[in-house]
C-alpha cells in the first residue's frame, strides 16, 4: 500500500476500517491472458447543448487506451453526438445505474456536473470499476470524507482529474520540488490566483429541451425550474457547485498545499472576506438554503471577489484570491501561484515559471529538480494524466492524483467558501477534521441529498 493508504487508515473515524487487499479482477486477469484492454464506459459527457464537456474529452482518452462500449448523459443528444465518432457501435443510458448493472465496466469515467461526482463514483466502485471522475470530487466536505472510505473499502484505482499534477511540461511539479528542495529558502508561503466569479442574473425559468431528463439532470440537489444557466453555468450555482473556490482552487490549491507539505493535512485556521452578487442579501442564512428552507432568485450565487487566508500546523500560509497583487507591484496576476521564501520568490501558471530562484537555476541543479520530479511522481515518467490512471490498472497502485490527497485540496477549497458564508474566521481540527466549536460550519460539512435516482 502506498503511504497516502495507510495515513487514510489512521485517521478513519472510530479506526474501523479495514484495508482492502489488492486483488487482479477476473476482467483484469483475461485481460492480462489475452492481451486485450480493459472495458470503459463514460458517464457524463456534455456536448453541443452544454458549455462543459471534459466529461466527452476523457472518455475520448480512455477510448484511445481501453475499450469503451457505452456511454451515459441524461441528456440523450451529447450520447448520440458522442457514439457517432464510433460509428455508433456503443450502447447509449440515461441512468448510469442500468449503465453499471447491464454494462459492467472495468474502468468509468466521470464528467458529470460536480454534484453529481460522488454519487456515481461511489455506485461504480461498489460496482466493481475503477474511476477516473474529473475534479472538483466532491460538493462537500463530508463527501471527501465518504469517497476515500469506499475507496479503501473497495480498493480500487481512483483517479482525479487534476491534470496539473502530469501535465504543462512538468512545470508545476518542478515548482513543488524547488520549494521542498529549498530553493525558496525556510518559511514559504503561497498566494494562489483563481480568478472571479460572474454576478448574473436573475434569470427566466424555461422549458428543459427535449431529449434532456432535467429531473435525472438536478438528482440529489434541491428540486428547480430549468434555465440554461443552470444547465450550462452550474459552477456558480452553491446548489450544483463552489464557484471558483472549487474549480480553479481544486488545481492550484492542490499544489500550493503540496509544495508546502500539507497534501495529508489540513488548514488549523481560516479567515476572509468577499463580495456575493447582488442577490445574495447581508447576513444571507446559508444554512437554511442549502438545507432548502429558504430560496434566492433564479441567479448566480457563489463569490465574485475574495480575499482568504488559510494558516497550517508547519507555520505556513496560503492566500486564496480572486486576483494577487503583490505589496510591491511586480506581480499583478489573476491566475496562477506565487511562493515566498526567505531566500525568493516564484510564480507558477500555465504559462510557465518565473523568479530568480528558477531563472538563476544552473544545469546541475535542474538535473537534481528532474530527479526530485521523478521521486515527486513516484517514480514513473511523465506521461499524459489519463496514462498514468491506465499505468496504474496494472499494479493497482494510487495515480499521481489519487483520492486522499484530493479530499485534502478539496476539504481546504469548501472551507474558504464555508468562511465566506458565514463572515467570520473558522478554526479548523484537521485531525478530527471539524471545525472547533461552530455548529453553523459543522452543519455545513454536509447537506441534505434528495434521494430520487441514487444507487
Amino acid at each position: 500500500m502506498r503511504h497516502n493508504r495507510r495515513d487514510f487508515l489512521k485517521t478513519t473515524t472510530a479506526g474501523v476500517a479495514v484495508a482492502a487487499p489488492y486483488v487482479w479482477t477476473s476482467s483484469y486477469a483475461r485481460a492480462r491472458d489475452a492481451n486485450s484492454k480493459p472495458t470503459v464506459a463514460g458517464i457524463g459527457l456534455g456536448g453541443s447543448r452544454g458549455t462543459h464537456s471534459r466529461g466527452r474529452g476523457i472518455a475520448s482518452q480512455a477510448a484511445q487506451l481501453g475499450k469503451i462500449i457505452a456511454v451515459c448523459d441524461v441528456d440523450e443528444q451529447h450520447t448520440a453526438e458522442f457514439n457517432t465518432k464510433f460509428d455508433n457501435k456503443l450502447n447509449q443510458y440515461v441512468d448510469y445505474r442500468v449503465l453499471l448493472e447491464k454494462e459492467q465496466p472495468d474502468v468509468v469515467t466521470i464528467g458529470t456536473p460536480d454534484h453529481w461526482h460522488v454519487p456515481i463514483a461511489i455506485a461504480a466502485l461498489r460496482n466493481g470499476s475503477d474511476v477516473y471522475c474529473e475534479k472538483p470530487l466532491t460538493l462537500t466536505i463530508d463527501e471527501g470524507k465518504e469517497i476515500c472510505r469506499v475507496v479503501q473499502e473497495t480498493g480500487r484505482v481512483f483517479q482525479v482529474g487534476t491534470q496539473q499534477r502530469s501535465g504543462y511540461g512538468g512545470r508545476f511539479l518542478k515548482a513543488v520540488a524547488m520549494v521542498q528542495g529549498g530553493y525558496l529558502g525556510n518559511n514559504v508561503n503561497a498566494h494562489v490566483a483563481i480568478g472571479g466569479g460572474p454576478g448574473g442574473g436573475p434569470f427566466q425559468p424555461t422549458p428543459p429541451p427535449q431529449g434532456l431528463d432535467w429531473d435525472f439532470w438536478v438528482g440529489p440537489a434541491p428540486t428547480m425550474q430549468y434555465s440554461e444557466q443552470r444547465r450550462k453555468e452550474f459552477r456558480w450555482f452553491f446548489e450544483y457547485s463552489g464557484g471558483k473556490m472549487t474549480d480553479w482552487g481544486a488545481h492550484h490549491i492542490d499544489i500550493a498545499q503540496w509544495a508546502i507539505g500539507a497534501s495529508h493535512t489540513g488548514p488549523t485556521n481560516v479567515n476572509g472576506t468577499c463580495k456575493f452578487p447582488p442577490i445574495v442579501p447581508d447576513n444571507f442564512d446559508f444554512n437554511a438554503f442549502l438545507e432548502g428552507r429558504t430560496q434566492l432568485p433564479h441567479a448566480f450565487n457563489t463569490p465574485m471577489e475574495f480575499h482568504i487566508e488559510l494558516k497550517f500546523s508547519n507555520g505556513s500560509t496560503i492566500g486564496v484570491h480572486h486576483h494577487y497583487k503583490s505589496e510591491d507591484g511586480k506581480i499583478d496576476e489573476g491566475n496562477g501561484i506565487l511562493f515566498s521564501g526567505d531566500k525568493g520568490r516564484m510564480f507558477v501558471s500555465r504559462r510557465g515559471i518565473r523568479g530568480k530562484p528558477f531563472e538563476n537555476l544552473s544545469p546541475t541543479d535542474h538535473e537534481k529538480l528532474d530527479e526530485a520530479v521523478n521521486k515527486l511522481y513516484k517514480g514513473m515518467p511523465l506521461q499524459g494524466h489519463m496514462q498514468n490512471f491506465f499505468t496504474c490498472l496494472e499494479d493497482r497502485t494510487d495515480p499521481i492524483s489519487d483520492v486522499y490527497t484530493h479530499q485534502h485540496t478539496m476539504t481546504s477549497c469548501h472551507m474558504c467558501n464555508i468562511v465566506l458564508m458565514l463572515g467570520r474566521p473558522l478554526q479548523w481540527d484537521p485531525d478530527a477534521e471539524t471545525f472547533v466549536g461552530d455548529e453553523q460550519a459543522t452543519a455545513l460539512m454536509s447537506r441534505p441529498r434528495r434521494k430520487k435516482h441514487l444507487a
